[in-house]
């Protein structure tokens, strides 16, 4: 088989939870397929559904799967290859061969699946589906439900949704040791960009070096590669700019390994051999923010409030510096600290960077309890909910100076109590800086995953000579 799967008992045992945390009804999990890029067999790169992935393991396109909550039965559903797939493909494994490999006896056609739905329907029995992200998977589920395509939203399963979130927001060990080879071949990719860069290069060049690390320890990129001498800008995709003697590159890059667990990783480093000043004292803000933060990470706190904390010693930093000024805690519950930090503290990390995210924010990082934010800053948290043993999630505060927000406030003469606004101007045209590391939360507090990437400004500028 051309893809990595976990012993067979790994997906038989997921499955078997699914169904008991289920109970009735007919689950139906889609698995994707290839999408066309400018004409028809010219794809972009497959990458499987990972719930699909999670019960399953078959990185191969156009397979679905039926489970049958009350009888047990489960079914994959796929074709096999005709004769012309062969001649492009080389010869694959059956669709029954690769169900075999993952404890599965049932297979039948891809359209046959229209036959099991509709035996369901006309039965009574509630057919559960997860929210779907690709439109091709909409137009699917339209057709087998029988609904129009704009309202298979109402046939999506709440139960279902919150049941595969039980399950995958606790990492297995063996889950967690593929992340740590995620987040170890990501460390490399920020060693290799951080060693690599001079000035007078372009972005794009650093982010090629950084990419072909992913590539050469057999894994691919978990998102797009964001490099960058702005980093004010926080999901930044171009890399056109030329980089000086005297700026900071922010470099966000993250490997997805063989069995796609996802490893995510931010430094900010000097163009040059040297952070300025200046720089410094804000990168040691960021520093000292995301150290409160790692302090603060163990069971049962909400990690809300550990987005709290940290933002309160970003303010106190940056008060130190004397942008800010007044209580760091007022000043984090009045919103002011928002002018710095605009997005959260960090998200869940697993199969996907920002893991289970197609399922909704609400359910994955928050709670019944527990509502997300609609507040300025506060509603780009993805997670808030209490944390557990067994969660891995990002910690990534960063100090983001945008010009054209800081006008908007000056105008508005917001939060003019906390904020220097007078000495902010001398740092119009200073970035962003963002520092982050993937942990596990363990039973007794927090372990960071994968091998040390240096992170101290000493250290940055010691690879930097």
């Amino acid at each position: 088989m051309h893809f990595t799967l976990f012993n067979t008992s790994v997906y038989s045992s997921r499955r078997q939870a699914l169904l008991q945390n289920t109970g009735s009804g007919l689950i139906l999990l889609m698995g994707n397929e290839e999408s066309s890029m400018n004409y028809k067999d010219n794809t972009y790169p497959f990458r499987q559904d990972s719930t699909f992935l999670y019960y399953f393991g078959l990185d191969v396109a156009g397979l679905a799967a039926v489970l049958d909550a009350e009888s047990g039965e489960v079914v994959i559903f796929g074709n096999e290859l005709s004769m012309d797939d062969i001649v492009w493909t080389g010869p694959l494994p059956s669709v029954k061969e690769m169900a075999a490999a993952v404890g599965v006896s049932h297979t039948a056609p891809y359209n046959d699946i229209t036959t099991h739905v509709r035996k369901a329907q006309l039965a009574g029995r509630t057919v559960h589906i997860l929210p779907p992200y690709r439109p091709e998977n909409r137009i699917k589920l339209a057709t087998w439900l029988q609904v129009p395509v704009q309202d298979v939203d109402r046939q999506v399963s709440l139960k279902l949704i919150k049941a595969v979130i039980s399950q995958r927001v606790i990492k297995e060990d063996a889950e967690v040791a593929e992340i740590e080879k995620a987040v170890s071949i990501s460390a490399d990719m920020h060693l290799a960009g951080i060693q690599y860069a001079r000035p007078g290069m372009k972005e794009y060049e650093v982010a090629a070096k950084v990419q072909e690390v992913a590539f050469a320890a057999g894994g691919r990129l978990s998102y797009p590669i964001i490099c960058t001498v702005n980093g004010e800008t926080l999901h930044n995709h171009y890399y056109g700019n030329t980089i000086r003697e005297g700026q900071m590159l922010l470099l966000d890059a993250g490997a997805e390994n063989d069995l796609h667990y996802a490893g995510d990783l931010t430094r900010t480093f000097p163009v040059g051999k040297k952070f300025t000043t200046e720089q410094k004292e804000v990168y040691n803000t960021v520093l000292a923010s995301l150290d409160h933060a790692i302090n603060l990470l163990k069971p049962g706190i909400r990690f809300r409030d550990v987005h709290a904390g940290a933002c309160e010693k970003l303010v106190e930093g940056l008060t130190a510096i004397g942008i800010m000024k007044g209580n760091a805690a007022e000043a984090v519950a009045a919103g002011a600290h928002t002018l710095f930090f605009q997005c959260g503290l960090g998200h869940m990390m697993g199969m996907d960077v920002h893991d289970m995210e197609d399922l909704g924010e609400q359910y994955v990082g928050y709670s019944d309890d527990l509502q997300k934010s609609k507040e300025f800053g506060w509603k780009s948290l993805r997670l808030g909910r209490a944390v557990e043993p067994g969660y891995v999630l990002t910690i990534e505060p960063g100090v983001y100076i945008i010009p054209s927000l800081i006008d908007q406030w000056v105008a508005e003469k917001k939060h003019t109590n906390f904020i220097n606004y007078k000495t902010l101007e001398t740092f119009r045209n200073f970035s962003g800086i963002r520092v982050e590391d993937n942990f596990l939360v363990t039973a007794d507090g927090n372990r960071k995953l994968g091998k040390y990437l240096p992170k101290s400004a000493e250290e940055i500028e010691s690879l930097r000579s």
